[in-house]
């Protein structure tokens, strides 16, 4: 049974994808948040507490992670995968954003995951493999109004991604980016129905994708199908690039 951290794990993308591993039975999932929410509690309940687990922990604070990779690695054992989603999408025009509100961006969505990614791929080097998955987003290449922080943070995450592929990559660990479209969740709140349909209308599949769709891909890239691929740039966004 593979140990994997989900970062952000209590509701949308993280959530489908802590609950997708840990159904499947090859997975022993910790699910790391601030706070459990009552749907992953609901999906610990579903999916039994020996293969899904909630580890509270504040990721801003990275400063304490040296500490907290231990007490996981203490806990649960060797961790083989590692999914970098927790993050912030805050909104607004760089003109007008606060200062302490780009840095706290900035600081969740870039530095936290490459503090945690540090000390967890040293234990995977030890063990000489390891899967990681950073969760990405399309508008790190497409652009979008009102979010050219957020872009720049997962454009961040893309180039984090294959520089350390090919850092790791020799000692059998493996560094992929997946790169969601519109997904219904934090991107999406905002929007009413109208706004929702004209996204998914100019898709190619004319649809939105779904936390689901993400949490499938991650299954794949952890798995044995994933064997032979690192570096890469995963889109899944129901063809909105196309």
């Amino acid at each position: 049974m593979h140990n994997v951290l989900v970062t952000g794990g209590s509701r949308g993308i993280g959530l489908a994808i802590a609950h997708r591993l840990a159904a499947s039975g090859n997975y022993n999932v910790i699910a790391i948040a601030r706070h459990e929410s009552q749907d992953l509690g609901r999906a610990i309940s579903m999916a039994g507490e020996d293969r899904l687990h909630f580890k509270a922990f504040d990721l801003g604070r990275t400063e304490k992670i040296p500490a907290f990779v231990k007490e996981i690695r203490d806990a649960f054992g060797a961790i083989y995968g590692l999914v970098n989603n927790a993050g912030t999408s805050s909104e607004g025009l760089l003109a007008t954003m606060r200062d302490s509100e780009i840095e706290g961006l900035i600081h969740l969505n870039v530095l936290s995951p490459v503090v945690l990614t540090k000390y967890v791929v040293r234990h995977m080097m030890a063990e000489g493999r390891g899967r990681i998955v950073n969760i990405s987003s399309i508008i790190a290449s497409t652009g979008y109004n009102g979010l050219s922080v957020y872009a720049a943070s997962k454009a961040a995450s893309a180039g984090f991604t294959r520089s350390l592929a090919r850092e790791v990559g020799r000692l059998g660990i493996t560094v992929n980016a997946i790169a969601p479209g519109f997904v219904d969740t934090e991107l999406t709140k905002s929007l009413d129905k109208e706004g929702r349909r004209r996204i998914a209308g100019r898709s190619a599949l004319r649809r939105l994708t779904e936390g689901e769709d993400v949490a499938s891909m991650v299954e794949y890239l952890l798995g044995e199908g994933g064997r032979n691929i690192t570096g890469a740039m995963l889109t899944v966004d129901a063809g909105s690039t196309a």
